[in-house]
């Protein structure tokens, strides 16, 4: 298992995903008229891309320096990742009026679950070897 090339394979397939996701995002945007849904695509792109990248880097450092830790890694990578989306949409919550939190929301949870699939297959795969 050379953990380099699969903390790297890790990041670029979340990227496509993450690219897909806005490009069919912004499909549905054109097709649909919803103009709405152009913040939320850009602050969940940005919340996907440094929470992936951030994911696979501890990650690459942990199998390297403590593989037996790595249980308990998936465990703590779940619940910061839901952590930092709850305060994530807070802090669009905050930022943004009402109106267009429910737009948000759909736009990240569809993001998040994608992304947190993509996770959990990989590292499956990675783990069974």
């Amino acid at each position: 298992m050379n953990v380099g090339k699969l903390c790297h394979r890790y990041i670029r397939q979340s990227t496509f995903f993450i690219i897909g996701l806005s490009l069919l995002g912004l499909l549905v945007m054109q097709l649909s008229m919803l103009d709405e849904i152009l913040y939320p695509i850009l602050y969940s792109v940005i919340f996907s891309f440094v929470v992936e990248v951030v994911d696979a880097l501890i990650w690459r450092r942990v199998a390297l320096r403590a593989p037996e830790s790595l249980p308990t890694f998936f465990i703590g990578v779940s619940g910061f990742r839901m952590l930092a989306a709850l305060a994530f949409m807070f802090i669009y919550y905050l930022a943004t009026d009402s109106d267009n939190m429910l737009a948000f929301l759909l736009v990240f949870m569809i993001y998040y679950f994608v992304l947190m699939t993509h996770h959990t297959i990989f590292f499956r795969k990675v783990m069974r070897g």
